[in-house]
């Protein structure tokens, strides 16, 4: 046992990194396994190769239009860095970050767009066979986000341990921060610009399509159902994977952050939270491999893969714990055991299998939530929504409380360094959650296909029955997104805080009789309600966009709904492209703004600062919730009526859930989940505008003596 002690402190970072390459090498069979796959006939090839070719053009220029902001980001990066304001090797960090970012993205997009048309060929034999086809193309993302996130951390972390930074850990440390803020800006972009565009072409889809001329989803018909395909793949594939990828990679910084400033004698601190990742990623490995094997309804399914997963991670710490930890860490003048330590890993499994569970209550068909709003529809349109924004409203008690619980468990085991372990726990079983997510834009498109190329009612009721869950399981990801980013963006708080002390010397304190603290907190619970409307306004102008030329194209071209004409769908396409991109900019450099504002006006300074990440937090959770919530269950209650409840397709109940869906849209995929990268950024920029504004005053003597020695106890705190 003492080999095994010993072989963790020198070479576990090292063991964590080939634990994700093998999470990588076994993404690659899964690309393998969905591409023997049979794509179907011609007409399906045809359907599938026009999403495709969307997909791929739309990333295309967002990857340009995005690299042209980072890399003026990064010139400015380098400057501050030649001044001596940051770390030299920062603007690499957020080069890497940026990089690594778009790369897990792309590829997981680009798998889903080969996955889709096979689920439908394999929806035309059994139910079971889509739903392996679907779930092994998610769990390709799902593999890649945690993978390159742990390696690009980990390499880049190793790279600059033995690059001149000698033992100074604290240095190293400030380097990753440039690739926490290139991983978080990308996740803004693409979370906005692929919700954007997703939302603009299901809206006007909608819109024209199934109110004005009662055209059934994905009807080749309506000119916008390409880009509303492609939509699913940018903005849930795309989207969530660079989400998913800065809130690992973040949380893994802020994890080494901490046991950087809190026990920075301590090397074991700083390997737990690579070995927690690690470890992880085979349990999710072996959760994809048991929704593989096993038989049954989709939904139990993908719930058992998941608590596969958590179950053998969870056993699986412990022993890694044990041996890293044999003697008691030290953080100030309080000391935590491993046991504590195993603790706060399990808060943070506890709390995604609960997450888990609590969002599927609130957007599942079968539960009360999603009842209580398609019952609603039948009284019409405004009731809809009345119900849907109640339910919305509610879903975020539990999470809440659950993060309250979780924070204070976590915090009373193992202090903030506690705190960071059972959000990297958390994190760290985001190849499994992840994997789900990306199942839902797969089976969606897989039911377009099937009506595009007019394969048998069957296969179309099988896919929808996969939709169905997929739609629940995006909600599911989404909440799991965002209630680790409240926790993750209170461990980056927390290093806000005590990088502050440690940059200035003495003991830093955010007291509410500060007046310019509450207006920090006003401007920062601001923050999310601004970006959101930002965001929904955008949606609303794109698809506006589509509506129109939706509508010029029917009333110009009969033949379009008499089955003669072919639409022009690369018209809309290029529309939500062209707006997606144009709209994203703005808001996603809102929380870089602020940030830099309020940090430069010397009547506000950090305590201003740091009112403005705690209102942001706050705020940010709750909204986030409360939309992805409603707008998941609005989905879910639509397609409940579909199915044939309170009336069917064509009642007027099912008019009354098409509003209700067509609103939570926006809520669900754009506004909802682009907060959660958004309070990242926020908190990422707050810790990089430390030694850029804020600095001690140079002191002399005795006194310039005693401020040397408190900020040498801040930084090594508890050495």
């Amino acid at each position: 046992m003492f080999i095994l002690a010993n072989f963790l402190i020198e070479k576990g970072t090292v063991f964590s990194l080939a634990l994700a390459v093998i999470g990588l090498v076994v993404a690659v069979i899964l690309i393998r396994m969905v591409v023997s796959q049979s794509e179907g006939s011609d007409l399906m090839k045809k359907v599938a190769g026009s999403i495709q070719d969307g997909a791929k053009a739309y990333l295309r220029r967002q990857v340009v239009t995005i690299s042209i902001i980072s890399a003026g980001i990064a010139v400015v990066l380098f400057l501050l860095a030649q001044s001596g304001k940051v770390h030299s090797a920062m603007p690499v960090g957020f080069l890497i970050g940026a990089a690594c970012s778009l790369v897990a993205g792309y590829i997981g997009m680009r798998v889903a767009v080969m996955a889709n048309v096979r689920t439908t060929q394999a929806a035309s034999e059994s139910e079971g066979k889509a739903l392996n086809v679907a779930f092994n193309g998610g769990a390709v993302t799902g593999l890649l986000v945690v993978g390159l996130a742990l390696l690009s951390v980990g390499i880049f972390y190793l790279v600059m341990t033995g690059e001149g930074a000698g033992n100074d850990s604290k240095a190293v440390v400030d380097s990753l921060i440039g690739l926490a803020l290139g991983a978080s800006l990308i996740s803004v972009f693409a979370r906005l610009g692929g919700g954007i565009y997703t939302k603009a072409a299901d809206v006007g889809a909608d819109l024209v399509g199934k109110i004005e001329q009662g055209l059934d989803e994905d009807d080749p018909r309506n000119p916008a159902t390409i880009a509303d395909n492609v939509g699913d793949n940018v903005g849930d594939c795309a989207g969530m994977a660079a989400d998913v990828f800065e809130t690992y990679a973040v949380s893994l910084i802020g994890a080494l952050l901490l046991g950087t400033l809190q026990a920075g004698a301590d090397q074991a601190a700083l390997i737990f939270p690579f070995l927690i990742g690690g470890i992880a990623i085979i349990g999710s490995i072996v959760g994809i491999l048991w929704v593989n094997v096993r038989n049954g309804s989709a939904s139990r399914l993908l719930m058992e893969g998941v608590f596969v997963a958590s179950l053998l991670s969870a056993i699986a710490y412990w022993p890694i714990t044990s041996k890293l930890f044999p003697e008691d860490l030290q953080i100030g003048e309080n000391t935590y055991s491993a046991t504590d330590l195993f603790g706060c890993a399990l808060v943070g499994i506890v709390m995604t299998f609960a997450v888990v569970l609590i969002t599927n209550y609130y957007t599942a068909t079968k539960y009360r939530p999603v009842k209580k709003i398609a019952r609603a529809s039948q009284t019409g349109h405004a009731t809809n929504i009345i119900a849907g924004l109640g339910v919305g409203n509610m879903a975020t008690g539990l999470p809440v409380a659950l993060i309250c619980g979780a924070i204070w468990t976590s915090y009373s085991l193992g202090d903030l360094y506690g705190v960071s372990i059972a959000v990297m726990a958390m994190l760290a079983l985001a190849g499994i959650i992840v994997s789900l997510d990306a199942f839902g834009p797969i089976t969606d498109n897989a039911g377009g296909i099937a009506v595009m190329g007019e394969l048998p009612a069957v296969v179309r009721e099988r896919t929808d029955a996969l939709d169905a869950v997929g739609n629940t399981m995006k909600a599911v990801t989404k909440g799991y997104a965002i209630a680790s980013a409240g926790v993750a963006a209170l461990v980056l708080f927390g290093s806000y805080f005590l990088e502050l002390e440690a940059a200035l010397g003495h003991v830093v304190e955010f007291s509410l009789k500060e007046p310019v603290v509450i207006i920090g907190m006003f401007i920062g619970g601001l923050l999310p309600f601004i970006f959101s409307a930002l965001s929904m306004d955008a949606v609303g102008r794109a698809a506006g966009a589509v509506v129109t030329e939706v509508r010029r194209q029917i009333s110009e071209r009969p033949g379009i709904m008499e089955g003669k004409d072919e639409p022009e769908y690369a018209r809309c396409v290029d529309i939500v492209t062209r707006s997606a991109l144009r709209e994203m900019v703005i808001p996603a450099l809102l929380p870089v703004v602020t940030v830099v504002v309020v940090a430069s006006i010397p009547a506000l300074g950090y305590q201003a600062l740091g009112g403005v990440l705690v209102g942001t937090i706050v705020t940010g959770l709750f909204v986030g919730l409360s939309m992805t919530a409603a707008g998941g269950a609005w989905d879910n209650a639509k397609k409940m009526i579909e199915d044939g409840a309170f009336g069917g397709k064509g009642s007027e109940a099912h008019a009354a859930s098409i509003t209700g869906d067509t609103v939570g849209d926006p809520y669900k995929d754009t506004s909802g989940p682009a907060i959660n990268p958004m309070i990242k950024v926020t908190n990422i920029v707050a810790i990089l505008a430390i030694p850029i504004f804020f600095h001690a005053e140079p002191k002399e003597g005795n006194e310039a003596a005693e401020e040397k020695a408190v900020q040498e106890k801040v930084i090594e705190s508890g050495s």
